[in-house]
């Protein structure tokens, strides 16, 4: 009796994925209806639901656009996803989340009622010019970049709601809110959270209020606003938190396995006297014909696997976010301030830079390798400037079993400075604002920060650690996530080289604007009254630095390969570069299990999202200055100031103050002696009738008018002009 053959399952078909149907698109070069999918991928009936999803959340992406009759690519119809960013003047940025496209340019007309932050989609028409960036449209809000508001009370309405008007300036729109609980006491003049609905017209949305934050005078309640206008996280998920949790309160005996102990070597950390997380301790030894710099940097990656919970919340902080009264760290303080903080007489794990250099401070060789160390103080600037610059006897005294090692890290320091500025890196003399407040947490002072040798000591030394770890990379042919600087604005430079030879023929533009011909540039107007303007003109002709797996160097630092390695606490890119060193290091046989090495691609998004973040940290820590800064001025309206003027427009100029670090406006209306016209290319305002100039760096005196939270400004008008105003005959 023959045996029954068993039937074979047939194979089953893997699910269809999202890649499989921007594919098909691809492939086809047209718009396909959902029919068409379908029939093209040669579906069943029941896959029509679930390619009915993923059509839809490809739209909610942004990849594909729904057109009247089915889908397109959004690329294939010059469409670009990206986050929506609104400047004062009303006008946008579309800044794509394909980090190698340019930013594009959206008129205030054709916002298409996207609010600041938002994600969407814009239509990006006709071809940028030299110099310009492309145009376009927004045809799609894909994701509210908020979901609450924070907004102040402007009056109770009829029937029981409140009229609020958001706090950021860049939302022109108000809401009439309802109370999310009747328990919620409010008060006109309060800042609250609000949550709104739906559109009652271009200018006035429904919402509801479901948090009251307090006055709008508490410095608190402004940093807690300035965070939620820049989607900034006040909270650890459950997830990163535990793990956080889950993590020792020391290193154990298995972590120093593979490790070279060097506890016993004199490191030390050097930070402001506020700091709480160290991430960088520095020594310095004599070597027979050079020095040998060591900087030991926190081992974050040895706690913080790629993936897990407390590496995704990180990756979507991208860095910490500081504020005046209060800190939103990158990850949660039990590792920031405690397992990964260098601190004085406990032993920690790092990653160590060991750079041996010759007598004048250039780097000759470099070594990479993981480590542990004990920190053998914990020191400030100000008590290194007071035992190694000012050679302050009592400092001296405390600090003695140190000091043959600060004061070799002292000339070490000055000689790698001398030889960065050899090279042509660029350091501006621009002050800092450091805000003062009384016991009571008002703003009392706005003052200069002060720096000193100490602070340069440091940095320095992580620039030449920085250096060479991208060196590191490149060397063995491995990725690397650069931090690198474009070139300055051509044509600003340019515009400043004018402007300078109008005044002084004995400034020639040169035929090649490099780093070094700027540095010699800043160096001869030290000191002039020319200083002012170049040091301005020069920092507004300057691009933003960011992140890119691609090598484009950094033009500040005239530097030719950098990466940040030096603060893993504060900067996911900085744990990025520790993991490429680490399996690098692994690759080369000194560890036992090799990590993957990350894609092109994935260095790109990362890199790309971190820059973003980045930017939101520097407009967030801006807006908080402005509005601290307001506040702090409301008290001093009528009264008079000295300063200079900082930046001319066709509508009038601004103007920083000298007594306090505050800058406003005089605008063109409160001037009535003349009619003034804006003379770009001289950056000056002349008089139609009297000739009478007023350009960058003039000395004025002005009075206080207005002090603008809703607007976060300043306005002034002029008093008197304390360096003569000049004619404009002698600038043409």
């Amino acid at each position: 009796m023959a045996k029954n053959k068993r039937k074979q399952p047939r194979p089953s078909k893997p699910p269809l994925a999202p890649s499989a149907l921007l594919k098909l698109f691809k492939e086809v070069q047209r718009p396909l209806s959902r029919a068409e999918v379908i029939r093209q991928l040669q579906l069943k009936k029941n896959d029509k639901r679930n390619v009915k999803d993923m059509l839809k959340e490809l739209v909610r992406q942004g990849k594909l656009i729904r057109i009247r009759r089915g889908y397109g690519l959004a690329d294939a119809m010059h469409c670009i996803t990206g986050r929506l960013e609104i400047q004062r003047q009303g006008f946008g940025f579309v800044v794509p989340e394909d980090a190698r496209r340019r930013d594009v340019f959206v008129n205030q007309r054709d916002l298409g009622g996207a609010w600041h932050g938002d994600k969407v989609v814009v239509s990006v028409f006709g071809e940028p010019k030299a110099g310009r960036n492309a145009e376009g449209r927004i045809i799609r809000v894909l994701e509210r970049g908020r979901k609450e508001l924070p907004a102040k009370i402007i009056k109770r309405m009829t029937g029981g709601d409140w009229l609020c008007r958001p706090s950021d300036p860049r939302l022109g729109f108000g809401i009439i809110a309802s109370l999310k609980e009747a328990s919620l006491a409010i008060t006109v003049g309060d800042i609250v959270m609000c949550a709104p609905g739906e559109k009652i017209d271009p200018t006035m949305w429904e919402g509801e209020i479901t948090e009251v934050l307090g006055a709008e005078t508490d410095v608190a309640v402004q940093e807690a606003m300035v965070k939620s206008n820049h989607n900034i996280r006040t909270r650890f998920p459950s997830g990163s938190a535990g793990q956080a949790e889950g993590l020792p309160s020391e290193p154990s005996e298995k972590d120093f396995k593979g490790r070279k102990d060097l506890c016993a070597k004199q490191f030390v950390t050097i930070d402001g006297a506020t700091a709480r997380d160290f991430d960088d301790a520095i020594l310095v030894e004599r070597l027979p014909k050079g020095y040998r710099l060591w900087v030991a940097i926190a081992d974050v990656a040895h706690y913080v696997n790629e993936g897990t919970p407390l590496d995704k919340e990180a990756l979507e902080r991208g860095n910490s976010y500081y504020f005046p009264r209060s800190v939103e760290p990158m990850f949660p303080e039990r590792l920031s301030n405690g397992l990964c903080s260098l601190n004085p007489q406990v032993k920690r794990l790092t990653m160590v830079v060991r750079m041996d250099t010759d007598e004048a401070g250039l780097t000759r060789s470099a070594t990479l390798f993981p480590a542990v160390i004990e920190s053998h103080a914990r020191l400030t600037y100000t008590q290194v400037k007071a035992a190694i610059i000012d050679k302050d006897e009592a400092v001296r005294k405390e600090l003695e079993p140190l000091l043959p090692m600060l004061e070799l890290a002292e000339e070490l320091a000055r000689k790698i400075n001398k030889l960065r500025s050899k090279r042509g890196s660029l350091d501006f003399d621009l002050p800092e604002p450091e805000i003062f407040f009384n016991a009571s947490g008002e703003a009392t002072d706005i003052r200069p920060r002060q720096r000193n040798f100490a602070h340069q000591l440091i940095e320095e030394f992580m620039i030449a650690a920085n250096e060479a770890v991208a060196h590191y990379l490149i060397e063995r042919d491995l990725p690397c996530l650069f931090r690198i600087h474009p070139p300055a604005d051509e044509e600003k430079l340019k515009n400043m080289f004018r402007l300078l030879s109008k005044t002084d023929k004995s400034i020639v533009m040169p035929k090649e604007i490099t780093p070094k011909k700027l540095q010699m540039l800043v160096a001869s107007m030290r000191g002039t009254d020319k200083e002012y303007v170049v040091n301005r003109m020069l920092l507004r002709s300057m691009k933003q630095a960011k992140y890119s797996p691609e090598n484009e160097g950094h033009f500040g630092l005239a530097s030719e390969e950098y990466a940040h390695f030096t603060s893993p606490i504060r900067r996911y890119a900085d744990l990025v570069v520790h993991r490429l060193v680490k399996a690098a290091i692994a690759l080369e046989g000194e560890e036992t299990t090799a990590m993957p090495l990350p894609g092109q691609k994935k260095l790109q998004n990362v890199a790309g999202h971190i820059s973003g973040r980045e930017r939101v940290a520097m407009d967030a820590e801006r807006e908080i200055l402005k509005r601290v800064t307001v506040l702090f001025m409301r008290d001093h309206v009528g009264e008079s100031f000295n300063g200079v003027i900082s930046h001319i427009t066709d509508f009038g100029f601004y103007v920083e103050l000298k007594e306090v670090m505050a800058e406003g406006l005089v605008r063109l209306s409160t001037m009535d002696d003349d009619y003034y016209t804006y003379w770009s290319q001289r950056e000056m305002l002349v008089g139609e009738r009297t000739g009478r100039a007023f350009s960058l760096g003039q000395a004025v005196e002005v009075v206080l008018d207005e002090a603008s939270l809703e607007r976060l400004e300043l306005n002034f008008s002029l008093k008197s002009v304390v360096a003569a105003a000049m004619d404009y005959k002698d600038l043409i």
